[in-house]
C-alpha cells in the first residue's frame, strides 16, 4: 500500500539522509502515463491558510526567489498552488509536484495529506525533527518527481525549509536542466564539436545552432534566422593561456569578456562600434565559484548591451581553469529577446554550457 511505502521511505531516508530515495525505478516497463508539464513549473499542494503564513513565506523564498543576473525580475520557478483536495487525475500527472503539511494541522486540506502517513511514520518524525522531506519518483506518472515536505509543526518545518533552501532549489534546478538536456541535445551539431576540439573543448550544442565565426581560439554559434516570437540566443567559446590566479578575479573576468566581444561580437556586423559590453549597474554582475568536471570555474550572470546602446539582454558565462594544460576557457551564452522573459533562455544556455567538457591532451590531439 502507498501508506506503507511512505513509512518505508521515511525509514530509509532516516538512515541514508537527504538523497536517500532519489533513484528512479524501472519506468521503462511501467503502465503509468507519461508525466507532463512545462519546464520550470511546479504544482504545490498546500492548505491556503498555511500558504499565507510562515510556511508559505519560506516556500516563496525558496521557489519564487528571483533569478540572479536577469535584466528584469523573474522567479526561479512557476508555482501553481492547488488545494490538496483538488488534486485531480490531470494534476497528478504533472512532472513536478510538492505536497506540504504539518502533522498538527487539523484543517481538512492538510489532513488530506496527513492521511497518507501512517501513525508509525508520524512517530518517526516526532522522534527526529530533522526529517522533513521524502521524494517519490514516478509516483503517479513516468518521469515524475513528487516531493513531500512535512513537519510536526510549522516552526519545525519553517526551520528545516530555511536550513535547506539551497538544496531544495538545486534539486529542481538540476532536474529541470536534465529534462531540458534530453530535448535540446537529442540532435547535436557535429561541426561545432569538431571546431571546439581544435582548442581543447568538447562542445555539445543542439543541431539548430550554426557556426557564425570560427578562429584558432574562438568560436561563435547562434541559431539562424531569429524571429520576433522566439529568443535570439548566441554562444561563444574562447581559449587563452592561464598564468595567474588573478585572471579569475571578477574585474579580470569582465576585462577578458570585453576583450573578446570587442574583437569578435557585434550587434551590427557593419558597425564596429556595436560590440558587446557588460551592464555594470542594473543588473550588477553576479559571480560564483563553481566546479565543472573537477576544474575550478567561475560562474558569471548579468546583463549585456551593445556599446552603441542599440541592443541588450541577459547572459550566463563560465570561466574554466585547466591547471594541467595551463589553459583558461571562457564560454558564454547571451540572449536577445526584447520585452520578453529570459529565464528559460538562460536555462537553455546553462544546460548547453554545462554539457561542455575540457578535453585531455590525448583527446584534444586525436
Amino acid at each position: 500500500m502507498r501508506m506503507n511505502r511512505i513509512l518505508l521511505v521515511m525509514m530509509i531516508m532516516a538512515m541514508m539522509g537527504f538523497w536517500g530515495c532519489s533513484e528512479d525505478g524501472d519506468s521503462k516497463n511501467s503502465t503509468k502515463p507519461k508525466a507532463r508539464g512545462a519546464i520550470g513549473e511546479i504544482i504545490l499542494a498546500i492548505d491556503s491558510t498555511k500558504w499565507e503564513g510562515p510556511v508559505g513565506q519560506a516556500l516563496k523564498d525558496i521557489f519564487q526567489e528571483e533569478v540572479s543576473g536577469l535584466i528584469r525580475d523573474e522567479s526561479m520557478f512557476d508555482i501553481r498552488k492547488v488545494d490538496p483536495r483538488g488534486m485531480t487525475r490531470i494534476l497528478r500527472m504533472a512532472t513536478n509536484i510538492i505536497y506540504v503539511t504539518t502533522f498538527d494541522d487539523k484543517k481538512a486540506a492538510s489532513q488530506n495529506i496527513n492521511a497518507l502517513f501512517t501513525k508509525e511514520a508520524k512517530e518517526k518524525a516526532a522522534q527526529d525533527p530533522s526529517l522533513y522531506i521524502l521524494r517519490n519518483a514516478d509516483e503517479f506518472a513516468v518521469g515524475q518527481e513528487v516531493v513531500y515536505l512535512f513537519g510536526n509543526n510549522e516552526e519545525e518545518l519553517v526551520e528545516n525549509l530555511k536550513a535547506n533552501k539551497s538544496r531544495l532549489q538545486n534539486l529542481f534546478q538540476v532536474r529541470e536542466r536534465g529534462r531540458l538536456e534530453k530535448v535540446i541535445l537529442n540532435r547535436k551539431n557535429s561541426a561545432a564539436k569538431v571546431a571546439g576540439e581544435e582548442f581543447g573543448l568538447s562542445i555539445n550544442v543542439p543541431a539548430s545552432y550554426q557556426i557564425a565565426k570560427a578562429e584558432n581560439n574562438f568560436l561563435w554559434l547562434r541559431q539562424p534566422t531569429p524571429r520576433s516570437d522566439r529568443p535570439d540566443i548566441s554562444l561563444f567559446f574562447y581559449e587563452t593561456n592561464y598564468v595567474s590566479e588573478e585572471q579569475t578575479f571578477p574585474q579580470a573576468v569582465l576585462e577578458l569578456r570585453e576583450k573578446i566581444t570587442r574583437q569578435h561580437i557585434f550587434g551590427n556586423p557593419t558597425n564596429r562600434n556595436s560590440y558587446l559590453v557588460t551592464e555594470r549597474v542594473d543588473p550588477t554582475p553576479v559571480f560564483s565559484n563553481f566546479k565543472i568536471n573537477d576544474n575550478f570555474a567561475v560562474e558569471i550572470r548579468g546583463g549585456w548591451k551593445t556599446n552603441n546602446l542599440s541592443m541588450g539582454g541577459s547572459f550566463l558565462a563560465y570561466l574554466i581553469v585547466d591547471d594541467k594544460k595551463g589553459k583558461l576557457y571562457y564560454m558564454e551564452g547571451f540572449v536577445y529577446y526584447p520585452n520578453e522573459a529570459h529565464r528559460e533562455s538562460i536555462r537553455e544556455i546553462e544546460t548547453i554550457l554545462l554539457a561542455t567538457e575540457v578535453l585531455q591532451d590525448q583527446e584534444a590531439s586525436s
